[in-house]
């Protein structure tokens, strides 16, 4: 079989794996928390996404990873995990630590979108191996990661969303 296939069928799995657990352990956690606890917590996974500066270590993926993803996907990861820590050491501060929270999950989610469309682009799937061991991370990384950013863009808004409900249940009301 060919790289192309497995790939996708690995980044599938990686999905549906991570939602199923992420359903199962992750969400209900999330939604007991107050707010700040569970943007914390999610912040400290995403802290850790300076490893993808490992996608333009020499000798750690093949000679022919196309630059076009490996620099992009590099600092973009870069940038989301400062943006995290920084958000995690602002903690204390209410409103810094929104604003950097709102940052970090939306460079990290356009991060993740420009990857895979590089990706796609670029035939990365035809080229899996030259991933070498960071295979790892688009297959089982990204896809809690992604899983994450949304959650978190969900938390930020559902006090909103709920003012809007409210909203529009006055507004139907007679």
């Amino acid at each position: 079989m060919s790289p192309e296939p497995l790939f996708l069928i690995h980044l599938v799995l990686g999905y549906v794996a991570w939602l199923l657990c992420f359903a199962a352990y992750g969400w209900p956690r999330l939604k007991s928390m107050d707010a700040i606890a569970a943007h914390r917590a999610i912040a400290t996974l995403h802290s850790f996404r300076f490893f993808g500066l490992v996608f333009i270590l020499p000798g750690v993926v093949g000679p022919n990873l196309p630059a076009g993803f490996a620099t992009a996907a590099a600092f973009g990861d870069l940038a989301t995990g400062v943006l995290a820590m920084l958000a995690l050491l602002a903690a204390g501060i209410r409103p810094l630590f929104l604003v950097l929270v709102v940052a970090f999950n939306l460079v990290g989610t356009t991060d993740l979108v420009l990857d895979y469309y590089h990706a796609v682009q670029l035939g990365l799937p035809a080229l899996a191996g030259q991933l070498g061991a960071t295979y790892a991370i688009p297959i089982i990384y990204v896809p809690l990661l992604m899983i994450t950013h949304f959650a978190a863009l969900y938390l930020l808004l559902r006090p909103h969303l709920k003012e809007g409900l409210a909203f529009a249940g006055n507004a139907a009301a007679p």
